[in-house]
């Protein structure tokens, strides 16, 4: 592929000796839209609030779990080693090792691949994998010029030192930096993501109104999956007040391409098309997946839902990033000498509207295919009626950690319900990278 970085992954499905992965169970919260203030619950009780019933209906104890692999892009002040707090609590046990990835939006995607490769190389038979995020948590720091204040004024040894200190005090002292906003800005090419979704549409002619209907269509989606009962895999959460969570709460039933041609571009103002209407929600949620080996399946009689075929990691330039499912996705399917209709069921991550239909128009377009993606022509049209068929991040919400969790766990759903085969899951990476992931049914 030209010009990029390929990392790739095969459970069992090449030449290379391995064990096969098999998914057993899992479940995830509902995801729960940030509203301007902290949410009812700190990232590692989102991850028990759903672990403790994924692993209450199993048939061994949890201290049979080999391993817990957690992604996580900001955990809070008390979560240091998120997985690691997650697997105490869910008593997992003290002497299984448990430790945290961080993949930008593809984390919890991460963590799944990782613990992947663990049992196909024969050193685990079960791990607890996936993904959390407390987005509405996110640390809110002291500049530089805070820190060094206190720092003189710790320092300082007499009154009048201290004094002296106060006297410097000044309004720029109080400026706080916004750690989600940080992190939702590339620090190379200096470009919030939002920025980046605005350079795809550029380059893809992408309109303001396709990408109205698109997050239409995805609000759309799930209030119906919600109506019929499709979202099988949320566990409910309850806080300490009394108050239960059942459902994700970020859809807009009333939604429209006219309601939402109301609202001002965001990220590239005026001209800009990219809205908060058509972009990802702020959300917290958990998203977790038990893995095994045909070894842990034959000892636990563990019913499989699924299995880990293959996977892939790419990489693109930073102010291209949503392409990255494009990169990920285009050498997995050669690999196993696929075409985009071979696939039964899609699941690419709703970071921005523009940035899934930047992916279907760069697989349809010569010129990318060929200089971008090392193409003897296009990879064709992806059918829109199985991809994310239950609404994806416009609706439902991306919390960075966990989205990635969360898509293979629904697409196994959606697969078992439409007694469908095969699926891949991907997502577009900040920082200009991409993941996907084959899964079959079993």
């Amino acid at each position: 592929m030209a010009g990029n970085t390929q990392q790739r992954r095969n459970y069992g499905t090449g030449s290379a000796p391995a064990r096969p992965v098999y998914i057993v169970d899992g479940s995830r919260t509902p995801f729960l839209k940030a509203r301007g203030k902290p949410g009812p619950f700190p990232a590692a009780e989102l991850a028990v609030g759903c672990g403790r019933q994924l692993l209450a209906r199993q048939s061994f104890d949890p201290t049979a779990i080999d391993e817990a692999i957690i992604g996580c892009v900001m955990p809070g002040p008390d979560e240091a080693n998120i997985a690691r707090v997650i697997a105490l609590r869910l008593g997992i046990g003290k002497d299984v090792p448990a430790y945290t990835v961080q993949r930008n939006c593809a984390s919890g995607l991460q963590a799944l691949d990782n613990a992947a490769m663990e049992i196909a190389a024969g050193r685990a038979n079960l791990i607890l994998a996936g993904g959390v995020e407390s987005m509405s948590r996110a640390p809110i720091l002291y500049n530089d010029a805070m820190v060094n204040w206190l720092a003189a004024l710790a320092g300082s040894k007499t009154l009048m030192q201290r004094l002296s200190v106060f006297t410097q005090l000044r309004p720029k002292h109080f400026k706080p930096i916004i750690g989600l906003l940080r992190g939702l800005t590339d620090p190379v090419v200096g470009l919030s993501m939002g920025q980046t979704a605005e350079n795809l549409a550029y380059r893809f002619n992408i309109s303001r109104r396709q990408m109205d209907e698109f997050a239409t269509r995805s609000h759309q989606r799930l209030a119906a999956a919600q109506d019929n009962q499709h979202l099988n895999e949320i566990e409910p959460l309850y806080d300490y007040n009394g108050n239960c969570y059942v459902d994700d709460d970020g859809v807009r039933r009333d939604s429209s391409v006219e309601g939402l041609a109301k609202l001002k571009p965001v990220f590239d103002r005026p001209f800009g098309a990219v809205t908060a209407g058509n972009s990802a929600q702020i959300t917290d949620g958990a998203a977790l997946l038990l893995l095994a080996s045909e070894q842990a399946v034959n000892e636990y009689k563990l019913p499989v839902i699924g299995q880990i075929k293959d996977s892939q990691w790419s990489a693109l330039e930073p102010a291209q990033m949503g392409l990255g499912p494009t990169h990920a996705i285009t050498p997995l399917l050669k690999r196993h000498q696929y075409q985009l209709s071979d696939v039964d069921y899609w699941e690419i991550n709703e970071a921005f509207a523009a940035q899934v239909l930047g992916c279907l128009a760069a697989w349809e377009d010569v010129d990318y295919c060929k200089q971008e993606l090392g193409l003897d022509g296009t990879m064709g049209k992806l059918d829109q009626t199985r991809l994310n068929v239950d609404g994806g991040g416009v609706s439902i919400g991306h919390p960075v950690g966990a989205s990635g969790a969360r898509i293979v766990l629904h697409l196994l759903d959606v697969l078992k319900r439409n007694n469908a085969k095969r699926g891949i899951a991907s997502l577009c990476i900040g920082g200009g990278q991409g993941g996907a992931m084959l899964i079959e049914r079993v």
